[in-house]
């Protein structure tokens, strides 16, 4: 007769396999969103002459990035090495679109550049702020369930980009609005802000597992 017990470690990894799939179907959305904003946000930004769209649309490409690495992590064995390599690659990713901002930021500021308005760049950054707040929480709640470092952090970056895209939302219609040219690189700064603390936290010593 069985009387139960060893269907502990099968449960077990059943409920792991379910929330890998989870985690992986979350990655998935992310990347099928942020390939899509890709496109709408290079012709707004080109149309606009935009640093914050321009700014936000390369920060798609880090998020896309980012989560390529984590499915490829999350399809691995869950080595120390994969989870290394991903959070360094996420990192130096970071950096890289932190230095191509502030030059960008800093010059337009210098020129006192005008940008224009875009309803298309409007529209879907206030999309993407509410769609990639709901995709942070999935990931931040599906990687502590797995225990599974890379795909916390990719969740607090995803966290991140929600926010960031309020504040790229905010110079938008500032300028639109109040003709506030400024705000525009000034929101491609707050980016600057954060990639920076991102980066340094993705490549730090004591965030690797």
């Amino acid at each position: 007769m069985n009387d139960g017990r060893d269907q502990g470690p099968a449960s077990s990894h059943a409920g792991r396999q379910r929330l890998l799939r989870r985690g992986l179907a979350l990655e998935w959305a992310t990347l099928g969103w942020n390939i899509v904003g890709l496109g709408v946000l290079a012709v707004a930004a080109v149309a606009a002459r935009s640093v914050a769209l321009a700014g936000f649309g390369i920060d798609s490409l880090i998020e896309i990035a980012a989560s390529t690495v984590v499915v490829w992590e999350l399809t691995g064995s869950g080595d120390r090495y994969r989870q290394q390599l991903a959070l360094r690659i996420i990192g130096w990713a970071f950096v890289v679109l932190a230095g191509y901002l502030l030059v960008q930021a800093v010059v337009v500021l210098a020129s006192r550049f005008h940008p224009g308005t875009s309803t298309a760049g409007t529209v879907w950054t206030a999309a993407t702020a509410v769609v990639m707040a709901a995709l942070a929480t999935g990931k931040s709640r599906t990687g502590q369930a797995l225990d599974n470092p890379v795909l916390v952090a990719e969740g607090r970056v995803t966290a991140v980009d929600a926010l960031l895209a309020a504040a790229v939302l905010v110079g938008l219609l500032l300028n639109a609005r109040l003709h506030w040219w400024w705000a525009d690189p000034v929101a491609g700064l707050v980016i600057v802000g954060y990639a920076v603390a991102e980066g340094r936290a993705a490549l730090a010593p004591d965030a690797r597992p």
